[in-house]
C-alpha cells in the first residue's frame, strides 16, 4: 500500500505468494514424475495441477495490483491480469462480508458496481479488508 499522503493507494497481492505458487508447481510436477509408476495418470494429474498453479502464480506476477484508488474513483482487476475502471457514479455500495465457518472467520471485500460485483479477499489486498473498505469509503466522502 502506498503511503496515505499520495493521491491514489494500491493494493496488491503480497510479493511471496507468486513465489509460493510457482514452487509449488515446480514440487508438485516433480513429485509427480518421481513417484510415477507404470500408470500415466498420476504424472497427468500433477502436470494438470502444476499447470494451474504456474497460471494461478503467472496472473500474480502479471497483474499484482488489485485495487487502486484515487479522486476520480476506483480500479479493479477484471478478467485475467486486466484492469477496469469505475468512476465513484458506478459505485453503489462498498461492503465487507464476514463469514464463519468451522471456527474460523474470513472477510471478503465487496464492491458492486450495479451490472458488476467485485470480490476481494485478504490475500488479494495484502490489507484486512474492513481497512480496505474504511479507506476506499474516505475517499469517496474525500471525492464529494
Amino acid at each position: 500500500m502506498q503511503p496515505p499522503s499520495s493521491p491514489a493507494q494500491t493494493w496488491r497481492v503480497p510479493p511471496i505468494l507468486p513465489v509460493a505458487k510457482l514452487v509449488g508447481a515446480v514440487v508438485v510436477l516433480g513429485l509427480g514424475l518421481l513417484f510415477a509408476g507404470p500408470d500415466r495418470v498420476q504424472p497427468v494429474l500433477a502436470g494438470l495441477v502444476a499447470a494451474a498453479l504456474a497460471g494461478w502464480g503467472l496472473r500474480d506476477l502479471l497483474a499484482p495490483v488489485r485495487l487502486a484508488v484515487d479522486p476520480d474513483g476506483i480500479t479493479v482487476t477484471h478478467g485475467f491480469a486486466g484492469h477496469r475502471r469505475l468512476s465513484w457514479s458506478e459505485v453503489e455500495a462498498i461492503t465487507v462480508e464476514r463469514r464463519t465457518r468451522r471456527g474460523l472467520t474470513a472477510e471478503t471485500l465487496e464492491i458492486d458496481a450495479g451490472e458488476s460485483l467485485h470480490l476481494f479477499g485478504r490475500y488479494d489486498l495484502d490489507a484486512a479488508p474492513a481497512e480496505v473498505a474504511e479507506a476506499l469509503r474516505a475517499a469517496h466522502a474525500a471525492a464529494r
